[in-house]
Formats: C-alpha cells, structure tokens, sequence
C-alpha cells in the first residue's frame, strides 16, 4: 500500500474549507454556540495515535524484547492512520471554513469571538490528529531487511 499523499489531504481539506465557509453562511444564525469539547476530541485522539504509533514502531523493530507484531495488528493500524488522515484533513478544513466566517466579526460579536476561539482549537487538534496518523501510517512500515541490500555477486 503506497503512503498517503500530503497533496490529497490539502485537496480533501480545501474542499472541506469551502463546503464549510458556505454552511457557516447559510447556517450560523441558526445554530447554537460551538462548545470547546466539539474541538478537542480530535486532539485527543491524535493523541492517541501518537502514542500508539510509539508502541507499535518498538514492537515492529523489536526493541526492549517487544512481542512481535501480529500483522493484522499492522494493518489495522495502517487503516485506520489512513482513515484519521483524511477525516483529519476534512475537519480542518471545515474548522478553517468556519473561521473565515468568524475572524472578521470575532471583534465585535460576542458569538464569533466565542466560536473563533473553538475554531481555532478545533483546527489546532485538527492538525495534530492528522501529524499523528502520518505518523502512526510511518511507524507501521516494516524495517527494511539488510540482507535485500546485498546483490548476488
């Protein structure tokens, strides 16, 4: 499975950004005031997927005697990195959409400087989910065999 192309996150997340600008436009009178618990979640699971990608990379180079890697584990792993890349880029994006919308007027309504400091929470844990897949998707590949290096003389 090839790695996951940074360019396809900025293209998921750029679409995401106008989906969210436009829904912000149509809708933001009408829905209730973004709690910062909306924003955080994806922090924390980013979180957990940073660590999670530590563990498994020990385990998959052996190190400290780690248990081997049972390569369903792996896989899963990598799916579910993948998967949080792109959810991450998504949600980005419609975290930005929202801020477009908000940043001007944060100023002087109450409401947007509420919502703009929880979109900005919100796009920071955003990001951190997305580094933390990337990195996770990393740490699921399998060291490289030195002997694959050696041609047959």
């Amino acid at each position: 499975m090839a790695p996951t192309r940074p360019q396809n996150l900025l293209a998921v997340g750029l679409l995401a950004v106008v989906v969210g600008n436009l829904l912000t436009r149509l809708f933001y009178a009408d829905i209730p005031s973004l709690p910062i618990a909306a924003a955080v979640v994806l922090g924390v699971l980013g979180l957990a997927e940073l660590a999670g990608g530590f563990v498994l990379r020990n385990r998959i180079e052996r190190r400290n005697d780690a248990p081997p890697v049972d390569p369903l584990l792996a896989a899963r792993a990598l799916l579910v990195a993948r998967a949080s890349a792109y959810a991450g880029s998504a949600v980005a994006g419609l975290w930005v959409g929202l801020l477009v919308h908000t940043l001007p007027d944060a100023g002087t309504v109450t409401a947007a400087s509420a919502d703009s400091v929880t979109g900005g929470i919100g796009l920071a844990c955003a990001l951190v989910l997305v580094g933390a897949a990337l990195w996770l998707e990393r740490c699921c590949r399998a060291p490289d065999d030195p002997e694959s290096e050696r041609r047959p003389e």
